[in-house]
């Protein structure tokens, strides 16, 4: 199939690409839902659907990937917040939609890659949008042992660091800009302390490809650290190098 893939930049829905390849799938597309820059403090939203920490750096996660990319402004809320999803006028769901129905009628896509693991939410409402829009979901890590996923995107070469931190044993000073590489044994290690998702489906951290198998270019970037929201900064970049 022709797919769109969501991406936010971080390392699932790297690897959920990745094996969509690996079944055949041709990615001719990637789609992604960023906050309204105007807005004060808009460099991540209160959502329950999108990540959008490091949302400036998407278009040259693209650029590596030499694909089209298709952004839209999240302009919704989080309005209907039960277990089902029925369209509702407002919520910030509507904006996957008419993204969506904007790459289909653009790249006559098929389906639709998502880096989903473990969120109900998100995949009942996705599941919701491509079925009006009859797209097939592709969520290839659904369900997936965490600890296997983790080791599995490492050995398959994703080279994504820490973006953002918040947990405990999750430390800002030491621990943002990290490669998963680096993280694995202190993830692990957290997991059987006090139950951490090591691949950070509880919101624990979140991460940013620098470079994969799919990238043609990598992505070097300039780390700066701003301790007071427990992030890094990583829309200041420096250059995109040729992959060797």
């Amino acid at each position: 199939m022709r797919v769109a893939a969501l991406i936010s930049g971080g390392k699932d829905s790297c690897y959920n690409m990745m094996q969509c390849i690996a079944e055949g799938h041709q990615i001719v597309a990637l789609a992604n839902l960023r906050p309204d820059e105007n807005q004060v403090e808009s460099d991540e939203l209160d959502s329950y659907m999108y990540q959008t920490v490091g949302h400036h750096a998407v278009d040259l996660y693209a650029e590596a990937m030499a694909l089209p990319l298709y952004r839209r402004t999240i302009r919704g809320r989080s309005l209907e917040t039960g277990r089902d999803y029925t369209k509702c006028e407002g919520d910030e769901v509507e904006d996957l939609y008419e993204l969506l129905k904007l790459i289909k009628e653009k790249e006559e896509i098929e389906g639709v890659s998502v880096g989903a693991i473990l969120s109900d939410y998100q995949r009942i409402r996705v599941e919701n949008v491509c079925k009006r829009l009859n797209l097939q979901p592709l969520a290839y890590l659904w369900q997936r042992n965490q600890e296997d996923l983790l080791r599995e995107m490492i050995a398959s070469n994703i080279k994504a660091i820490i973006i953002k931190v918040a947990a405990l044993g999750l430390d800002p000073d030491k621990h943002l800009g990290k490669t998963l590489v680096e993280m694995e044994p202190h993830l692990l290690e957290l997991s059987k302390k006090y139950g951490v998702h090591v691949c950070g489906e509880g919101g624990e951290y979140e991460t940013f490809t620098l470079d994969c198998p799919l990238f043609k270019k990598k992505i070097v970037v300039c780390l700066q650290y701003l301790g007071m929201i427990r992030q890094l900064i990583i829309f200041i970049i420096l250059n995109i190098y040729a992959a060797f």
